[in-house]
This record gives C-alpha cells, sequence and structure tokens, in this order.
C-alpha cells in the first residue's frame, strides 16, 4: 500500500514542477523593468546627439548599449545596423522588459529603443531627447518594424 502511494506522489511533484512558469524570470523582469526605469530618471531629457554617447548628447542606439552596459554589464554593438544582428527575433505581442524596438523612421534611417512594459520603450529621441514613448502611439505603430531579445 505505501510502495503505489509514493509513487502517486513522486508523479505529482513531477508534474507540478513542469507546469509551473518559472518564478526567477518574472521578478528579473520586474526588476530589470525598475532598473530601467531609474535608468530613465537619471537620463531624462538628455538631448539627442548623433554618435553620442555621454549625458551631454546620445544617440538612440548610443543610448541602449550604454543602458546594457550598466544595467546589466553586458557589451552590446554600438550601432543601430549591429544591434539588429543581436539576439532572437521576438514577436511584438511577446515583448518583455529589456527587448530591442526596432523602428524604420526614413528610407535608410533606423531608430531603437528598449521596452519596458504596457507598450512603453525607452530611447532617445531626435525631437525630445532621452524619454519613454508608447507602440501605440499613430507614430511609432506605422514605425515600428521588428524586435529582438538578447
Amino acid at each position: 500500500m505505501l510502495k503505489p502511494l509514493l509513487i502517486l506522489l513522486s508523479i505529482l511533484l513531477l508534474s507540478a514542477c513542469g507546469s509551473l512558469p518559472s518564478e526567477p524570470d518574472i521578478k528579473a523582469s520586474n526588476q530589470l523593468e525598475r532598473q530601467l526605469m531609474a535608468f530613465h530618471q537619471e537620463w531624462r531629457g538628455t538631448p539627442y546627439r548623433l554618435g553620442g554617447m555621454s549625458k551631454r548628447g546620445v544617440d538612440c542606439s548610443g543610448f541602449v548599449s550604454l543602458a546594457y552596459r550598466e544595467l546589466l554589464g553586458q557589451a552590446i554593438p554600438r550601432t543601430t545596423s549591429e544591434q539588429l544582428n543581436s539576439g532572437a527575433k521576438v514577436s511584438k505581442d511577446r515583448l518583455k522588459a529589456g527587448d530591442l524596438v526596432f523602428f524604420k523612421t526614413g528610407w535608410t534611417t533606423r531608430h531603437v529603443g528598449i521596452y519596458l512594459s504596457d507598450s512603453k520603450f525607452l530611447h532617445a529621441s531626435t525631437s525630445q531627447g532621452v524619454m519613454i514613448s508608447t507602440l501605440e502611439n499613430s507614430y511609432w505603430k506605422r514605425k515600428y518594424w521588428l524586435s529582438r531579445r538578447l
């Protein structure tokens, strides 16, 4: 009688482990979002400057590169075109905090930001500097191209 009970208990425990989402991933995502928001507060309003990598001025890909280096200790490529080839493609409906969102803003011009949550992303805008925007904005909705997870 004891042996069948142990087998049943083992099966239940093993099946439960395989079906539950990983708790650390959820916490890491929320923690990263909090870190990104704090990074935004530190850089908010920093003007856009092509090729810039400081608080005197920063461009979109430089800002993304700095954020990854400072928050995650991860060196990623400096330019948007190189960042486009990093990580794995992820669909818009599966975005998580830290994913890169790319836009086609002109014939050959590309723009990149870092996804936060709830359709919001952090980026260095050419007109307003470092800021948070929403993918639901008509401009960004039209210009959205693809996303990548590093």
